[in-house]
């Protein structure tokens, strides 16, 4: 029998798990406690504990410690770029960003990923597998252990679909929220999904106050479904009914990501009905000058294709920014440092 991971049960489930083994409840906040304030890496080190409780814990539970393989360090603007490995030489990627309000980390909710985005060197692998909860947590307590600094903000942006690993993501959006382990507001995470449409309509239900980023990366279907494949299996009008739905139960403003691709999605066409299509939805658009990524030929939008592309969508009344890019000097985008650490040892 496979052994559970202790650090990925949230509170509750870890207080049925204890009460099956005949120990009190009250024991379930202590042990969470440890694994998420004080953060130990051994179940030794619960030292509050009586030595047999430790060793039934042993028995039953493993804790899945990730560990740095690599980490990279921009010149350019503080930004750094881990690379984890999770176990059984399976590799992800997490990036910390320094912004004038505080520490934001990228995680990762898969090890690569199957939805096949063609502008993302992260799928380019396909999908190794799904992450728990607590080695979603771990990305950030490894990083906070590494710089000595906390982490304020947390998106859900790097290697994997995080609707596609719907359970473990929930479960740690409630850990990683819980008062007695980091105490991160649901107000300073961000997900990011490429429209898995039924998924958002569960996550709408949680009326959780993450923000909820999509991204749309096109007008219209015809141009999605060029680039995104997901996109053949929910139209961009089911996407959007979801977005509007999710804005409307939780009122949280939805952020529609828009990587520019010259030539593709660029254009002031593009942008114009990018805007219409939108209209009577909170939301924001977060434009994203596409990263280069060999495999697939992509040619990052000119600076003034960019700019009036915005400025399109902002006479049409639509709110919308332009992402700094960060970490071009060390690979910071999804999937570039593992893609590249794999190639460089024959994996």
């Amino acid at each position: 029998m496979d052994k559970k991971d202790l650090r990925s049960l949230t509170l509750d489930r870890l207080g049925e798990e204890l009460v099956a083994m005949g120990e009190k409840p009250f024991r379930a906040r202590q042990i969470f406690s440890w694994l998420h304030g004080k953060q130990i890496k051994d179940i030794d080190d619960m030292t509050d504990l009586s030595k047999e409780l430790r060793e039934r814990l042993k028995i039953k539970f493993t804790l899945n410690n990730i560990k740095i393989v690599e980490k990279f360090s921009s010149m350019e603007d503080n930004t750094v770029k881990y690379l984890f490995d999770i176990g059984d030489g399976i590799l992800i990627e997490s990036v910390l960003m320094r912004y004038s309000y505080g520490n934001a980390v990228c995680i990762s909710s898969q090890a690569g990923c199957r939805m096949g985005c063609t502008f993302c060197a992260s799928t380019l692998g396909g999908l190794e597998r799904d992450l728990r909860a607590g080695e979603m947590a771990q990305q950030i307590y490894e990083i906070q252990k590494d710089t000595g600094e906390r982490v304020s903000n947390v998106v859900i942006m790097g290697s994997g679909e995080p609707l596609d690993n719907f359970d473990n993501v929930m479960d740690f959006l409630e850990i990683i929220h819980h008062k007695d382990g980091n105490s991160l507001s649901h107000r300073h995470i961000t997900l990011s999904t490429c429209g898995l449409a039924e998924r958002i309509y569960d996550l709408a239900e949680r009326r959780l106050q993450i923000t909820l980023a999509i991204s749309l990366h096109a007008p219209n279907d015809e141009i999605r479904q060029r680039t995104m494949p997901i996109a053949r299996k929910y139209s961009f009008d089911a996407v959007l009914k979801a977005a509007k739905y999710y804005a409307d139960t939780t009122k949280r403003r939805v952020t529609f990501e828009y990587a520019l691709i010259k030539g593709i999605n660029d254009s002031r066409e593009n942008a114009s009905e990018l805007a219409s299509r939108l209209r009577g939805i909170m939301c924001h658009v977060n434009l994203i000058p596409v990263n280069d990524v060999e495999e697939n030929g992509y040619i990052k939008s000119s600076e003034k294709s960019i700019k009036e592309f915005a400025q399109v969508l902002t006479d049409k009344g639509i709110e919308t920014t332009i992402r700094r890019k960060l970490g071009s000097d060390i690979n910071a985008a999804c999937g570039q440092l593992r893609k590249r650490y794999k190639e460089n040892r024959g994996v």
